[in-house]
């Protein structure tokens, strides 16, 4: 039997503070889990502003860790060590929990593993439903989208991505650009749910163009095009107008995450695993008719459909407690020299997507 040890995870990365405490042993278990969305702050500007979100981090983030211990009954004498994320995402939120998680660990003595967060959401997968090695990834949200294939603990080989815009980014941009409400992915899907997909002819970019990476920047500004079209020919745009743009929108992104899956699964296969297993996680997984298409895709393909609940999906600690737990059952931890990064490609292999600057690839 597998030593059970007992993690505290943090996650700040972005604009949810969260922190969760998860058991493993012979399995995972989540004994508590409590994210703080900042959806109220960020509303009247259009997206997540990082000074606004690393000041709610900061307020938030011992509370979250207070209310994780009371849900799962416990004390952090019941602890037997912190995970933390610590990149990437945005740089102030990620010292949010970086020294919150140090802090505890230096009161208390419990070691302390830094996270890779979409480490977190790969091995998501492997938290909820047990999956084994290699399975293929699709981690697509407001600021990612990689295909990973999963081939070990800490063992992550990319094999496409976007080279721009992130298909939860493309979303909400098209939300600003319809006056719909943010976040934009659940009202552009909500909005979609009325409107004819065929209305506009939407691109779909790099269809044409072998391999798995993916466009968004292009799809947003031909919606752009489209409703100026609109609004020049009727002086604004009707309910109808939004409903027709925003399902033509949802449609092209969900015929460019299908075909690209395609893709990805073929070169999945060939590592003849003895268990096809596809999964997806983050924040866009949440979209009904896309979640259908690929499950549609899978089920042609004779694959297995994994997509966590929702809760899992998007960005919880939940997900950290297991990465760090899965190292410190490993025997490994870190010491109190790591740092906060804005930027920590999970395949640092693979060249970069979005191009590098002094503080590294980006993805």
């Amino acid at each position: 039997m597998t030593k059970a040890l007992t993690i505290l995870g943090i996650e700040s990365s972005c604009d949810d503070t969260a922190a969760a405490v998860v058991r493993l042993d012979d399995t995972a278990t989540v004994l508590a889990s409590v994210v703080k969305g900042q959806n109220d702050l960020h509303a009247d500007f259009g997206g997540v502003v990082p000074e606004i979100a690393a000041r709610a981090h900061a307020e938030r983030v011992d509370i979250c860790v207070e209310e994780a211990l009371a849900e799962a009954g416990m004390t952090l004498s019941d602890i037997n060590g912190i995970a933390v994320t610590s990149g990437p995402g945005l740089i102030g939120g990620v010292l949010s929990g970086v020294m919150c998680a140090k802090g505890i660990a230096t009161a208390t003595g419990l070691p302390i593993v830094s996270v890779n967060h979409l480490a977190g959401h790969a091995l998501t997968p492997r938290l909820t439903d047990a999956v084994t090695f290699p399975y293929l990834m699709l981690l697509v949200s407001g600021g990612h989208c990689q295909f990973l294939i999963a081939e070990g603990p800490e063992t992550f080989r990319r094999i496409g991505g976007t080279i721009d815009d992130a298909p939860g980014e493309a979303f909400d941009k098209t939300a600003r650009l319809l006056g719909l409400p943010q976040p934009g992915g659940p009202h552009v899907e909500r909005a979609a749910q009325t409107g004819d997909a065929k209305a506009f002819a939407l691109p779909r970019p790099l269809l044409d163009r072998a391999g798995c990476d993916m466009s968004f920047s292009g799809l947003k500004t031909a919606l752009l095009r489209a409703r100026d079209a609109v609004v020049t020919e009727k002086g604004g745009l009707t309910e109808k107008d939004r409903s027709d743009l925003s399902a033509a929108f949802q449609l092209a992104v969900s015929d460019i995450l299908t075909e690209k899956t395609r893709r990805a699964l073929t070169e999945y296969f060939e590592l003849q695993p003895e268990k096809r297993v596809f999964a997806i996680a983050g924040g866009v997984a949440a979209n009904g008719p896309i979640r259908a298409a690929l499950m549609a895709l899978c089920a042609e393909l004779e694959t297995d459909f994994v997509a966590p609940p929702l809760n899992l999906c998007t960005d919880n600690a939940a997900m950290i407690a297991y990465a760090g737990g899965v190292r410190l059952l490993a025997g490994q931890s870190d010491d109190m020299a790591f740092k906060a990064r804005p930027r920590w490609p999970l395949d640092d292999r693979a060249p970069a997507l979005l191009g590098s600057g002094k503080k590294g690839a980006k993805a």
